[in-house]
């Protein structure tokens, strides 16, 4: 049985490999901002909520990769993930809602 970030040549897929990277990225970001401002002030449970809502994210894009065969069905669906995520995450910055 193969990797799930695994391509038909057995090296790791480059842009799975990216998305989460992406993912740890931004989960990094307001860590290191807070050594260098006070206005970035993130509890653990801030962390918890985007760590949950990144690989949650990313689990379903992984999900439709998997299932979706046709591009313009993957595109609807990952941007249909994307703007979730970025609604969530506005919302819990500011309280749009």
């Amino acid at each position: 049985m193969t990797g799930v970030a695994a391509s038909g040549t057995g090296r790791a897929n480059p842009w799975r490999l990216a998305g989460w990277g992406l993912v740890a990225a931004v989960l990094l970001a307001p860590l290191i901002a807070m050594h260098f401002t006070s206005e970035v002030a993130w509890t653990a449970t801030d962390f918890a909520f985007a760590g949950a809502l990144l690989v949650g994210a990313g689990l379903l894009l992984e999900l439709t990769l998997w299932k979706v065969r046709g591009l313009g069905g993957r595109l609807v669906v990952g941007g249909l993930v994307v703007a979730a995520v970025l609604l969530i995450w506005a919302d819990g910055a500011v309280g749009l809602f």
